[in-house]
């Protein structure tokens, strides 16, 4: 049975250190399953693919107003719901996450991550903001009902290459290879237009 694994980047520039951490992390766990490669390669347990919201920002925007996503942002969003497994990368904005991969969560279907297995990733200038992840991250994750793993992966500028970071994102990837292989219960996602109220009964109030 294949697996499938999203790696969700919210990184800024180009290349991004956001961007390189969501594909260690979407590597190890292809691994940890007994697995794929980056770039949607594909064997008989794991396959993976890294979305970089930076090119669907104004896509989100766009959703955001008219209430639905459109044109490639449409497969994104369906991809991260039907997804084994979810990888969520952002930088450290003002202590907190960016806007970008908030306004792309806020256009998910509220159940969409539902009981689904997540690695929470975090990069940053200053060792300073670690806790970001566990202040502002877990708290989202509770309220949207999914399974964050227990480690947490931050990324400083001074952890590249140093001793720690491959350790924290092997661990992460571990657990979440268990949850997802543990297969956790998918809860089917409500589509919101399916059975629409008619207009004239928004009409009467």
């Amino acid at each position: 049975m294949t697996r499938r694994i999203i790696a969700v980047s919210s990184g800024m520039s180009e290349p991004s250190s956001t961007r390189l951490l969501a594909d260690r992390l979407a590597r190890e766990s292809a691994t940890a399953l007994g697995g794929a490669e980056l770039g949607g390669a594909e064997n008989s347990s794991a396959e993976t693919r890294t979305v970089e919201l930076r090119g669907h920002a104004h896509a989100i925007a766009d959703a955001m107003l008219t209430g639905f996503p459109s044109g490639a942002l449409r497969g994104v969003v369906d991809d991260v719901a039907a997804a084994d497994g979810l990888i969520l990368v952002t930088p450290t904005f003002t202590a907190s996450y960016s806007g970008l991969i908030k306004a792309f969560i806020d256009i998910l279907d509220p159940d969409a991550l539902q009981g689904k297995p997540v690695i929470l990733g975090a990069t940053g200038g200053t060792e300073r903001h670690s806790l970001m992840i566990d202040h502002a991250m877990r708290p989202l994750m509770a309220y949207l009902r999914a399974m964050p793993v227990p480690t947490g992966v931050y990324a400083a500028s001074t952890d590249w290459g140093a001793a720690g970071l491959d350790e924290r994102i092997g661990r992460a990837a571990a657990e979440l290879a268990a949850m997802v292989a543990g297969g956790p219960v998918q809860q089917p996602v409500r589509d919101g237009f399916a059975d629409p109220v008619p207009f004239e009964e928004l009409l009467n109030g």
